[in-house]
């Protein structure tokens, strides 16, 4: 192959291919030069190679060369660093170097490849990486991984150590070890979970933990597993802390049974002296004591409600597609077997569906009864559903009163209730939760007419 063959090969080579002398000066560039950096290869002849290297990568480049140039046996080298462009852009190359000094060529071969798309990747995936590992340092959440069956730790962050009680080394060591710090009424469940989680299912689960503090902590567990090719690899999850919220919740708890079982006792006897009373005494007494045993009645009515307030913050899931519907069918007969002169009226579509909560059916139910117990006799109540694209709204109009502002504002201001700013019971409390639970909104109007209230619950509608 004649020399002009040969530069027409080089030229066409995908990789930039120079020579440079024992000094780096460039003796020979093919035509890559001028695809990858921009440069008139040609015009590079005669000019110094490293004062195109990034001062930062200069000193690493020359060193190697230099070692090459004085290494009198055959040997290669690899460096990568940034080489300046024509347009002062900077270009990654891999260059492999070559110490054998070609007397033909004047001097020595290096072969360099554009890898900076290959760099700026590892570069992404560097800053990634040291995110990651800054979050998982600075997060009170245990952040884990294990290989699909459980027999190899891949990743656990500090956190663990001050949940579990346990050291990271010894997870290590025997990847199953965190299962000694369950309690040990909780460990078949977990266990159960984690065949799942192996076989494809995401997880949810709450257990107790931590051996040297008597299991007292509570977590929240999610966990997930990885697929790759159609087949589990791995499981990853995270652990929270859920200790303070169990711990208010079943202070909630005992406050409502204690507080409902002295009201009811008390009450109890309140109304059964205010029955005799009423029932021996004289006409005057009889008219007190109906107020007596209506006020109390009311009063019961009202730790009825507290219980179900307390039910829904406690016990209450996450919202799911349901279908209102059947939510609002429920609700209407049982409001219109409680109620039989109320006149209702009701537009229901055949099939709506929300993303909503059961407990949807308590907050209507508790809009009809407010609708049809403060309008006049006979109470007229209007329920219809308009639905649109991506929410739905259920409308509850009636022939009553003003709602009064004491009874509406308070839901949506952030200002603790007072003893001038608050309403006058929980039932409206109750709604509000409920639908906020759900990620809806309560609005409250009035008729077109003005003669009644118009209530609107407006959800998220189900895809």
């Amino acid at each position: 192959m004649n020399d002009e063959a040969l530069r027409t090969l080089l030229d066409l080579t995908r990789d930039k291919v120079v020579v440079v002398d024992a000094e780096g000066t460039y003796r020979y560039a093919n035509a890559a030069m001028e695809r990858i950096l921009g440069y008139d290869h040609d015009a590079f002849i005669g000019t110094d190679a490293f004062e195109y290297i990034h001062e930062a990568d200069r000193d690493a480049v020359r060193c190697v060369f230099d070692r090459l140039v004085a290494t009198e046996a055959d040997r290669t080298e690899t460096v990568t660093y940034r080489h300046q462009a024509a347009d002062g852009s900077w270009v990654w190359l891999e260059s492999r170097m070559w110490n054998q000094s070609n007397s033909a060529l004047d001097g020595y071969v290096v072969s360099s490849r554009d890898v900076t798309a290959r760099k700026e990747a590892e570069t992404l995936r560097e800053e990634t990486e040291t995110r990651l590992r800054q979050l998982a340092a600075n997060t009170d959440d245990v952040l884990w991984m294990f290989t699909a069956d459980w027999n190899e730790l891949l990743f656990v962050n500090e956190a663990f150590e001050e949940l579990w009680g346990t050291p990271r080394a010894d997870l290590r060591e025997d990847p199953t070890r965190f299962l000694g710090g369950i309690h040990p009424d909780d460990r078949p469940r977990v266990r159960r979970a984690m065949e799942r989680i192996s076989s494809g299912e995401s997880i949810e689960i709450e257990y107790r933990v931590n051996r040297d503090l008597s299991f007292r902590r509570w977590v929240w567990v999610r966990g997930h597993p990885v697929v790759e090719d159609s087949e589990v690899t791995k499981v990853a999850g995270f652990v929270r802390d859920i200790t303070d919220r169990r711990r208010r919740q079943r202070q909630l708890r005992v406050l409502d049974d204690l507080l409902r079982h002295n009201l009811r006792n008390t009450m109890n006897v309140v109304l059964g002296n205010a029955g005799l009373a009423r029932e021996y005494g004289d006409d005057d007494i009889e008219a007190w004591m109906d107020t007596v045993i209506e006020t109390g009645t009311e009063l019961l009515d009202t730790v009825e409600k507290e219980r179900r307030i307390v039910d829904t913050l406690v016990d209450v899931g996450d919202p799911v597609s349901t279908d209102l519907s059947g939510i609002l069918e429920d609700a209407l007969a049982e409001i219109r077997c409680r109620y039989p002169d109320a006149r209702i009226e009701a537009e229901l579509p055949e099939a709506v569906s929300v993303i909503a909560v059961p407990e949807l059916q308590d907050a209507v139910r508790e809009l009809l009864e407010n609708a049809i117990e403060h309008a006049p006799c006979p109470p007229e109540v209007e329920l219809r559903v308009e639905a649109g694209p991506k929410s739905v709204s259920v409308l509850i109009g009636d022939n009553g009163p003003r709602i009064p502002g004491n009874e509406i504002e308070p839901l949506f201001s952030d200002a603790d209730p007072s003893a001038v700013y608050h309403g006058t019971g929980l039932g409206l409390w109750l709604v509000y939760w409920i639908v906020d639970i759900c990620d809806g909104t309560l609005g409250f109007g009035r008729t077109d007419d003005d003669t009644g209230n118009v209530v609107s619950v407006r959800l998220p509608r189900a895809t």
